[in-house]
This record gives C-alpha cells, structure tokens and sequence, in this order.
C-alpha cells in the first residue's frame, strides 16, 4: 500500500440525460487532478432528476456498458482509481449506484440502501451491507448521498478497516457537510464527499444542489472544500494508515471503548 496518496473530487453540472459529454467531463478532471482517487458526483452519469421509470430504463447503465468500459480505460489510461455514480440496470432493476473502478479494470458496485425522497419511486434499493474494498491505495468504503444521514453506514465500514470513505452526492440540503465532522471523527476515517452544482428543473419541481464538496482528515479537519456554484477539482495528499489509529487521547480509542453491550437497544 502506498504511505502518501493524493485524492480528489470532481465537482461539476452533469447534463441531464448527455451520458457522453458527462463522461468527457470526468476524463478531463481525471487529467487535471492527476490523483491517485478521484470521487465523482452521484448519478453524475445521466443526471439526477428523471421524469419516470421509462425515462430512467432509457439512460441506466449495465455493468458490461460500453460505457464502463470507457471508465476503465481512462482509470488505465491514467493510473487512477474512479469512483462515480450512476443508474445501474442489472436483471431488469435499476439501482442508484456507484462503481469503483481500478486501474486494473476491477470494478465495485455499491447500490444505494437508504433513498432519498422520489428515488424511492424509481430505484430498488440497495440489497447489501456496505463493504470495503482492499487495493493498492488502501481500504476503500463506498457510501452515496442519503446515507450521510445514518451515522451506522460509516461505522459499519470502519469496523471493517475503512480508511477512507467515498461519497458521491447530489445534496440539495444544508446539514450534510457539517454532518460528515461528526462521521470523519467518531470513526477515525478519512471522508470525500464529493456533490454536484447547478439546478435541475424536470418533473414539476426545481433541485438546487448545494456544491461546497469537501475532504476531510480522519480527525475531521478540511483538507479542501469546493465552492458552492463552482465547477471545479479540490485535492489533498493524504497518509491512509493514518485511519488506522483509533486513539483519541492517549486512553481513549474512538473503536475499542464501545459499550456494545449497552447498545442492544439500537437493535430493532
């Protein structure tokens, strides 16, 4: 595992229903950041706000899409590893999806479990626990947008070694950003949050996304944060076994000092 990655974010306005000029969108940040992690937008792919299941069938992706292939060559291309979201078609469903895709062509699908407002009419929800991904720039959690709001997605990765946390968002509330302090410190993990900019307006209503994607350290300091209407690539280096230490204080290890046996009740 390298000691000292660069990661980073790539902000910008998807084009609704353009999957193309959004996947050149991603490859000339992929070229500009020149990092070993680069975090996308949720749905970044297609754009966030469809009219219905038809439309939706139309623009989601299979894992053997033409266009994941282009995804892989550009993480070959240039020795990075991606993270990006997207709708994903698989035996006849569709999921809010993200993929994790390694420069060896490896590729990790994490489907959203916890949908947020409308998405709750389109998309399956996600069918697994949140795992971790072992690869060359260490140990990988995929979270998407909603799931910010459940504080037990984040603790489930650290428990399984997670050091740093990919999150791609489409954020159209304010609490998510200052939430994600209290998700990077009480885990001992490093976070990306990486959200969208501009407006959509499709199905009778106006999203306004809220930008100011952030990077944050394993004890919650801002290591980089992106503007709110901006489109543009924040990135910090950063030391993943850093994640690896748990202690707060010199007696006090955010993991280890549990009362899981107090904490039955959270089982429901």
């Amino acid at each position: 595992m390298k000691d000292v990655i660069t990661i980073a974010c790539g902000q910008f306005q998807p084009v609704f229903g353009d999957t193309t000029a959004n996947l050149l969108k991603v490859k000339d940040f992929v070229e500009q950041a020149a990092a070993n992690l680069i975090i996308f937008p949720e749905l970044c792919a297609s754009g966030y706000e469809f009219k219905g299941h038809r439309e939706l069938q139309a623009l989601a992706l299979a894992p053997d899409s033409s266009e994941i292939r282009c995804l892989k060559e550009i993480a070959r291309d240039f020795r990075t590893h991606i993270v990006l979201g997207l709708p994903e078609r698989n035996s006849g469903k569709v999921y809010n999806s993200s993929i994790l895709i390694e420069p060896s062509g490896k590729t990790t699908i994490y489907r959203k479990i916890h949908l947020f407002d409308r998405e709750k009419r389109l998309f399956e929800p996600g069918n697994a626990e949140p795992s971790v991904v072992r690869t060359e720039i260490g140990r990988l959690g995929m979270m998407i947008c909603f799931d910010w709001i459940f504080p037990e997605v984040v603790r489930i990765l650290a428990l399984k070694g997670a050091q740093i946390i990919c999150h791609p968002a489409n954020l159209v509330l304010q609490f998510c950003q200052r939430a994600m302090f209290a998700r990077s410190v009480e885990n001992g993990v490093f976070t990306a949050t990486c959200n969208r900019v501009g407006a959509e307006s499709r199905a009778g209503r106006t999203l306004n996304f809220t930008g100011a994607s952030q990077i944050l350290s394993n004890r919650g300091a801002t290591l980089a944060q992106a503007s709110d209407e901006k489109e543009e690539v924040i990135k910090a280096e950063i030391r993943p076994a850093e994640a690896d230490n748990k202690m707060i204080t010199t007696l006090n290890d955010v993991i280890g000092d549990r009362r899981i046996d107090y904490y039955k009740s959270l089982i429901v």
